[in-house]
């Protein structure tokens, strides 16, 4: 079921495809650390990940925010009052 009230606007899209592009990213680097192995092992490769994170971001940065749409503040539900303490059978402190 999709959110009605979900945003549209350039930079939540943007922002919403930082998933999808890391994961895929990590594929790719896995898939050449298999078939090329050698340099192109994850290690040497796992700098391309922070570069696609980074192009995400300013991405989303830079993108207007027409028709942004704020999600809506849900209330806090009140908190019931704590019961008054029973009176001490015993007098006082140290009694």
């Amino acid at each position: 079921m999709s959110n009605p009230s979900r945003c549209k606007c350039p930079r939540c899209s943007i922002r919403g495809l930082m998933g999808p592009l890391v994961v895929t990213t990590v594929g790719v680097l896995f898939l050449l650390s298999e078939v090329r192995g050698g340099y192109l092992n994850i290690a040497n490769t796992f700098p391309v990940l922070l570069i696609v994170i980074g192009i995400i971001l300013l991405g989303s940065a830079l993108a207007p925010m027409e028709g942004h749409v704020e999600s809506p503040a849900y209330p806090v539900p009140p908190v019931a009052p704590t019961p008054p303490a029973p009176p001490n059978p015993y007098g006082g402190p140290g009694q």
